[in-house]
């Protein structure tokens, strides 16, 4: 058994597990940690931010665009409170993130003495905000608990998790016997009676739709080989964008896939909460049937449909191919595209947001990456822009985090360097962290971010407006000048004031190899409304 500290057993775990980068912030409580980091220094590269917020926003949109675990690392309490809501955005999303934290030394655990970043019972409340929280006692217990941690983060529904350790025992010495990761929890395995009964529902139906989340990121082809033999479209919103190339026939963004919504007999969702097509499209056409796929059977209690199958998404859908009957369905898939069609030209009268999207999409090229924000232009991609591949288009989700946008993309950025990436972002929500691109300029991290200025909450102040008799409250903003702003850290931008500048913007922006800001001025009173993409049923302009 080799001796080691405490944090020397905790990277020894990272390393195990394949994590090779920390996004972290160092303090007192973790000296004894970012010492191990810094003696692994040529195994455990450390990217240090400004706040502990942008810390875990970077492993969240690391792990969410690679799919592959990731970790962060801040101090107790303030610390961990202000990651705390990157991690909430990663649970809300099914991210795998770690968290590394520290605690007050031992011998002051639970006496509440205000010790420095004392939070009371910090684990209890970390228990209750996400997928698995533990504490370290010591560093024998290091490989046991960070091994049940990344166990518990990676099976199943994918979730952040927490770690914690006391101050004192992180340069603690004790002799430590590694271990290796542990198995994965066991996948369920699709119920053929309720594969069999969704079969038959698919076999009965005339106008089938699979509506697909972020749930099914990794199972495109699973999903397209069962479009295909039943004549579904496959449709999404946001986090299932690109499980399916929209580029294929079958594939449908949310607002083209409202136009068939009234002729839908039978609607499949596969790793979705269904929330677009029987919330926003509602009421939903009678007669409907509804089947789905998740992989977490508390999911099928919190929605009740005729066919809830508890499965992995691909493993799921391929149960579901092989069961069902070859449907060729000529006069749906003729719908289907005359309503990719219709979709697509409404999307055109979305202006000046769906110009400045059209452009972002033909700049990052086939592989590229676009990470989103609670702004404008990303409401607007949210409905009609068409995403390539799975993990290309990175989201919020419901947690629609205001600010998360850009340090979410620098961490996109640094774990996809071979790939054009471009944060979409307010001058409000971007203010959040706009200070992190001194973080982009100390790493290397060559963010391209479009920074939409129309100085204002903008969908805020409409909906104050529109709701509550012209009048407004806090929602319009002064701010710097975004130019001089980016140039007090050495980084490159560009200000426009049309979509043909933008292109000409972007382009210099990428070969310009470095972080890089382009600001498009904007004007509020003329930016289309999102309302009736949002809901299109009942929202009016």
């Amino acid at each position: 058994m080799p001796r080691m500290t405490g944090g020397d057993a905790i990277v020894d775990s990272l390393l195990r597990h394949g994590i090779d980068t920390i996004y972290g912030l160092p303090g007192v409580q973790l000296y004894g940690l970012f010492d191990a980091f810094a003696r692994n220094a040529n195994r455990l590269r450390v990217v240090n931010a400004r706040h502990e917020q942008t810390t875990a926003y970077m492993a969240f949109g690391a792990a969410q665009s690679t799919g592959k675990p990731q970790a962060c690392s801040v101090v107790p309490g303030p610390g961990l409170l202000n990651a705390a809501t990157a991690l909430s955005t990663a649970w809300g999303v099914n991210s795998p993130v770690i968290c590394i934290t520290g605690e007050v030394p031992s011998a002051q655990l639970g006496r509440e003495r205000r010790q420095l970043h004392e939070l009371p019972n910090q684990l209890a409340t970390m228990k209750t905000l996400f997928k698995f929280a533990e504490r370290i006692e010591h560093p024998t217990d290091a490989p046991d608990v960070m091994g049940r941690a990344f166990q518990a983060m990676m099976s199943g529904r994918p979730g952040p998790v927490v770690v914690e350790m006391p101050w004192d025992q992180f340069p603690a010495t004790a002799e430590v016997t590694p271990q290796e990761p542990l198995p994965l929890r066991a996948v369920p395995v699709p119920d053929p009676e309720r594969i069999a009964a969704l079969a038959k529902l698919i076999d009965a139906a005339k106008a089938p739709m699979i509506w697909v989340g972020g749930g099914a990121a990794d199972a495109g082809p699973e999903v397209l080989a069962l479009a295909e033999r039943i004549g579904a479209p496959v449709a999404s919103m946001r986090m299932g964008k690109g499980v399916v190339d929209a580029r294929h026939p079958l594939a449908m963004t949310s607002q083209a896939a409202f136009g068939l919504w009234d002729e839908t007999d039978l609607l499949i969702g596969i790793g979705t909460r269904l929330d677009v097509p029987l919330g926003r499209f509602a009421p939903s056409p009678k007669g409907l049937k509804v089947g789905r796929i998740d992989i977490d059977a508390a999911e099928h209690r919190r929605l009740i449909v005729d066919v809830p199958i508890v499965a992995d998404a691909a493993a799921g859908a391929k149960a579901l191919t092989a069961a069902v009957a070859l449907k060729p369905g000529a006069a749906w898939r003729t719908r289907i595209a005359e309503c990719k069609a219709e979709g697509r030209a409404k999307m055109q009268t979305a202006q000046p947001q769906w110009g400045i999207v059209e452009a972002i999409r033909d700049a990052v090229g086939e592989d590229g990456i676009i990470v989103d924000e609670v702004t404008q232009v990303a409401y607007i991609a949210w409905y009609g822009m068409e995403i390539y591949k799975p993990r290309s288009l990175i989201s919020s989700g419901f947690s629609g985090t205001l600010g998360y946008g850009f340090p979410t993309a620098l961490g996109v950025k640094d774990a996809n360097r071979d790939k054009r990436v471009v944060s979409i972002t307010g001058d409000g929500g971007f203010l959040y962290g706009g200070a992190d691109l001194a973080t982009a300029v100390q790493h290397g991290i060559n963010l391209v971010t479009v920074l939409v200025n129309n100085s204002a909450y903008g969908n805020v102040l409409r909906d104050q407006k529109r709701l509550f008799d012209g009048r407004h409250s806090g929602s319009e903003l002064v701010n710097p000048d975004f130019q001089t702003f980016a140039k007090a850290f050495g980084v490159p931008s560009w200000r426009v004031t049309d979509t043909a500048g933008l292109r000409d913007a972007l382009e210099e922006a990428f070969n310009a190899n470095a972080p890089a800001v382009v600001e498009v001025m904007s004007d509020i009173t003329k930016d289309y409304p999102p309302f009736e993409f949002h809901a299109p049923r009942t929202a009016k302009r």
